[in-house]
């Protein structure tokens, strides 16, 4: 998936003018950012940086020279003092985004990220009654410093201090011990415990050791004797340390307060949502929560909108695919699909397709049930049940609204995939999901559902299946050699190998992480795309009409030049980019193509 910005600065119009001046910059590539930054909104400079158009060195010299601020890499200035070090808070390092390396007897040097942020330096030399003088420095480095002259205390001596805390105070530990035997009846007493200061720094512990995890999911279950936490980190759960069981219940009623659920209910499931600030970043979560024998589950989905709305080149798709889904998304109407199970990216895909999309001439309306991210220009319902405002009911009232685009949050049934179809025929194009295995068998699902095939095979443009693979960690990566055979016993397409090593070689070198701090030891950071992406052409239509097969189906897809999940996998696989274990792992069901 896309990485992160690595700059966070502003750039004004005449500055962004000078780079065009002095040639580091096209004024073709100018209003392309431009335009960018109208639609979603990002800071100039990042949005330059990330569409390749600039490097982000040369970018930070060119500002430090127009700004006059110094340029300084931190990477290249050694150990930094501890003095320096201790004259700024890590609170305020973070959530200002600085790094002091330099300290004298009456003035401190920082490196910051935004030269433009004039109140920075001004704020800083408020606070700490010294001379404060600034050098432009990179995001990446900045955190990079942070992380590494910040002593964080680990989560395990964090909570252990916590559950101190709270021992200490027999009184305070005795009532939690009482609310969770009794936490039917006792409202007032969970909601009281809910409020200590103990009970919320954990929960607060909790979610940011989430999201500085990159995590995307937060588990917090109860079983007879204990308490166990696990994140979703590049999806694969991993467990924390956890608390005491006897804080349960006081963490799910902190939780269900932070998402305005009832405390007292706990006999049915109730969903909610709650933001927090952290570090200076707005983090939007949805929290469920489900009775178990043992006591509540809490699943919280850390919803980060900083991987939406991104050029879709960024995403992972091959360029064979990345053509046919690009047709799709310039034809007038028609359908386009996009399946894989839950957790697979489908909405980071659709959000990006839409984005792309969004342009003022162009009426863009969404059914999603529920809605994880508001987009600017966008018109987003949110799907309600219980008050009849479901999927066909929202695309029914859509085609009363004149919209040009229509994407469909999920097909769940007969009547909203026959309801989409209709308003594709009738020159719309509608984007939607369903959860399926692969691009063929959404063929079989949809007949199954009831709807004829000769709609689908009228409307249908492009079928879309995702995985999401994890990718090898950039900075413990190695290499190691392996027999060719080897390879083609775990099924890897020979065409493939020989394009890859050449004629007559019989040894290949891929790569794996051996495990650092940056990975936390699992040798995988962030995580890549698999698509196969399958054009409904004429011979496709006519095996629709025929009710074919999905294998029949899939290998016409293939002759027309697919490319399957386990082909994408094999060139993340051979270009290094992935391990052989989780080339099996995610598409193992793939592996007979």
């Amino acid at each position: 998936m896309p990485s992160q910005h690595v700059i966070s600065l502003g750039l004004s119009r005449r500055l962004a003018d000078f780079l065009v001046e002095e040639e580091l910059l096209s004024a073709a590539n100018l209003t392309e950012a431009l335009d960018a930054q109208k639609k979603g909104g990002e800071k100039l400079g990042s949005l330059l940086i990330e569409k390749g158009f600039i490097e982000e060195e040369k970018l930070l010299q060119f500002l430090a020279e127009k700004t006059g601020i110094s340029y300084v890499s931190l990477a290249d200035l050694g150990e930094i003092s501890e003095e320096a070090i201790s004259a700024v808070p890590e609170s305020i390092a973070r959530q200002k985004m600085l790094m002091p390396f330099n300290k004298t007897k009456d003035r401190l040097t920082v490196a910051i990220a935004d030269p433009l942020d004039v109140m920075i330096l001004d704020d800083l030399k408020m606070q700490l009654g010294c001379d404060v003088v600034g050098c432009l420095a990179s995001e990446a480095e900045i955190s990079a410093a942070h992380d590494k002259y910040y002593k964080q205390e680990t989560s395990q001596e964090a909570l252990e201090d916590i559950v101190k805390q709270q021992s200490d105070n027999e009184a305070a530990a005795e009532g939690l011990e009482q609310v969770e035997e009794k936490a039917d009846k006792a409202e007032a007493g969970l909601e009281k415990a809910a409020e200590d200061a103990p009970v919320i720094k954990m929960v607060n512990l909790i979610i940011a050791g989430a999201v500085k995890a990159h995590a995307s999911d937060i588990h917090i279950e109860a079983y007879a004797k204990d308490l166990r936490i696990r994140y979703r980190i590049d999806g694969v759960l991993h467990e924390q340390p956890s608390p005491p069981k006897k804080f349960h219940a006081a963490i799910c009623a902190r939780v269900k307060i932070m998402s305005n659920l009832n405390i007292a209910e706990r006999r049915v499931p109730q969903d909610g949502r709650m933001r927090l600030k952290l570090e200076g970043k707005e983090i939007d979560m949805r929290v469920s929560v489900l009775p178990c024998a043992p006591g509540e589950k809490i699943v919280t989905r850390i919803l980060d909108s900083s991987g939406l709305k991104v050029n879709m080149t960024q995403l992972g798709f091959e360029p064979e695919a990345m053509a046919v889904f690009k047709k799709a998304m310039e034809a007038p109407y028609g359908v386009a699909l996009v399946t894989g199970p839950t957790g697979s990216g489908k909405s980071t895909t659709l959000y990006s397709a839409l984005s792309n999309l969004n342009t003022p001439d162009t009426n863009i309306m969404t059914a999603e049930d529920p809605v994880e991210y508001q987009l600017q220009g966008i018109n987003q319902v949110q799907i309600n049940n219980q008050v009849g405002l479901t999927f066909p009911a929202a695309l029914r009232s859509f085609l009363r609204q004149d919209p040009d685009v229509i994407m469909v949050g999920e097909i769940r049934d007969a009547e909203t995939a026959t309801i989409a179809i209709n308003a594709a025929l009738t020159g719309h194009l509608v984007f939607s999901t369903l959860h399926t295995n692969d691009t063929s068998q959404t063929i079989t699902r949809l007949g199954m559902m009831g709807v004829e095939p000769f709609l689908v095979s009228s409307a249908m443009l492009m079928i879309e299946a995702q995985r999401l693979l994890r990718a090898i960690c950039p900075k413990c990566k190695e290499g190691y050699e392996v027999e060719k055979d080897w390879l083609l016993k775990l099924g890897v397409p020979e065409v493939q190998l020989q394009a890859a090593i050449g004629a007559g070689q019989k040894k290949i070198t891929l790569f794996k992480g051996k495990g650092c701090e940056n990975c936390a030891g699992t040798g995988y950071r962030g995580r890549q795309g698999l698509y196969e992406v399958m054009e409904v052409t004429d011979a496709i239509r006519q095996l629709i009409l025929d009710r074919a097969s999905a294998k029949q189906i899939k290998t016409q897809s293939m002759k027309q030049g697919m490319l399957t999940l386990r082909m994408c996998a094999v060139r993340k696989l051979l270009g290094g980019l992935t391990t052989a274990e989780e080339m099996m792992r995610v598409t193992a069901a793939d592996g007979d193509t």
